[in-house]
């Protein structure tokens, strides 16, 4: 899940919330919010400058990030070697096994040899003693004959038993060293993945803020309104109203609106850095008069194609929200913003944000609540909301991509900044990541 749909949970549970984020563990920012829940989010203006990271900064944390993954190679480069190395006959564990092996193999050969030697002697030996003929100087020297092989054989049996003793230790020796090998070479790919996920991240990050950051510029030329009712039923397909407006005095080319909709933590929740705030977004799915489908809010298709939109012009969505049939009784939150951006380049991002609090019903019996085909088409908006009045839509499904750097570079990553800005105290580093991109466009 992207972090803009991760930290619009966070966010906004932090806006209504605070006290159970304050709880939390000492990752989060010290500071307390010193208005209670009830009160509206700060505006950009009560942010400060130095929680916002200059351009400078955010290409030397690039800067450092590809060191640590240039490092990290270099380690796993290194570790590979070290495993190659240990094949190699040069390599003193490699050549000491090898030796080992040598004389064990040497060893028993011999101890065959004296083998062989005691056998003949003890057969000469029977021989000898079977003959009836055979002399007392004869027999005696069979006797001393198969002692002197005996104790040749003994000889051979114990320097066998060394050399394999040796040999065993010696391959063990290497056998521990490629385990350990492999473990380091394991060890330095976890890490250079790690780097690398971080590298990407503040590659992404200083790209944004050279893209998007420094062209796109807060203001009120678009105007978000969510409607609905006051609670909905787990389970239960429920519908939400959006007006997006250009409150411009000009026609905005392209224009896209942002929802999301999320349970809000029971009180006294545990909340920290381990968090998966996942788990409290409420599936959101859109239709309009031009776009009958209901369309899911996901990943890939985040934003709602609200397309041309003239000057005084409104565009009506409806929202439809489904809160997962398991969850328990609560409140939810339902939030968004509008973007847009012009063929002359020039482009901007909704300084208001529009939310919706309402209560959660638990599920009702065991009976399970059939859902609404995705392909229900919705009726046009109501004429007393005004309809879409003076609008060009952007024509066709809404899961093709607007064109344009908005959509291309990640503007709809974006939070609204009076939302992030509320959040970030209880939710610190994370939260500012949201602040932090609407900040850079505030400063264009």
């Amino acid at each position: 899940m992207k972090i803009r749909r991760i930290l619009a949970t966070a966010v906004a549970a932090a806006v209504t919330t605070p006290a159970v984020f304050l709880s939390a563990a000492p990752a989060f920012a010290d500071t307390k919010p010193s208005a209670p829940s009830t009160q509206k989010p700060a505006t950009h203006g009560d942010d400060s400058d130095e929680d916002m990271p200059s351009l400078e900064e955010l290409k030397a944390a690039v800067a450092l990030a590809q060191k640590a993954y240039d490092d990290a190679v270099a380690e796993v480069a290194k570790a590979k070697a070290d495993i190659e190395a240990l094949d190699k006959a040069d390599h003193p564990l490699k050549a000491a096994a090898d030796a080992a092996k040598k004389t064990a193999d040497e060893a028993a050969a011999k101890k065959s040899a004296a083998d062989e030697e005691l056998a003949k002697a003890e057969e000469a030996k029977r021989v000898v003693d079977a003959d009836t003929s055979a002399t007392e100087e004869q027999k005696t020297a069979a006797a001393a004959a198969v002692t002197a092989a005996k104790t040749a054989a003994d000889e051979a049996a114990t320097a066998k038993t060394a050399a394999d003793t040796k040999a065993k230790e010696a391959s063990k020796a290497l056998a521990d060293a490629s385990v350990e090998a492999f473990r380091v070479l394991g060890l330095a790919q976890k890490v250079e993945k790690a780097a690398k996920k971080d590298l990407d991240e503040a590659k992404e990050e200083l790209a944004f803020y050279e893209e998007i950051g420094e062209e796109c510029k807060e203001g009120p030329d678009v105007k978000v309104a969510v409607s609905g009712p006051k609670t909905v039923t787990a389970g239960v397909p429920t519908v939400f109203s959006l007006r997006v407006t250009n409150t411009s005095g000009h026609t905005l080319d392209t224009v896209n609106a942002f929802i999301d909709a999320v349970r809000l933590p029971a009180p006294g929740t545990e909340i920290d850095e381990e968090t998966d705030f996942s788990q409290y977004v409420i599936p959101v799915e859109w239709s309009s008069a031009d776009v009958l489908e209901w369309t899911k809010v996901t990943d890939e298709f985040e934003s709602i194609e609200v397309g041309k939109l003239a000057k005084g012009a409104s565009y009506d969505v409806k929202l439809r929200l489904t809160v997962d049939a398991k969850a328990p009784a609560g409140k939810g939150m339902l939030f968004g913003y509008g973007e847009y951006e012009n063929n002359d380049g020039s482009c901007g991002i909704g300084e208001d944000y529009a939310s919706l609090n309402f209560g959660i019903l638990a599920a009702k019996g065991d009976k399970p609540t059939p859902k609404p085909s995705e392909t229900t088409p919705t009726p046009a908006p109501s004429a007393t909301t005004g309809g879409n009045t003076n609008t060009t839509q952007q024509g066709g499904s809404s899961n093709t991509p607007v064109n344009g750097s908005l959509a291309a570079t990640g503007a709809n990553n974006t939070l609204p900044l009076g939302l992030a800005a509320a959040g970030a105290v209880a939710l610190g580093a994370g939260a500012l990541v949201v602040a932090r991109r609407r900040k850079a466009g505030a400063n264009a």
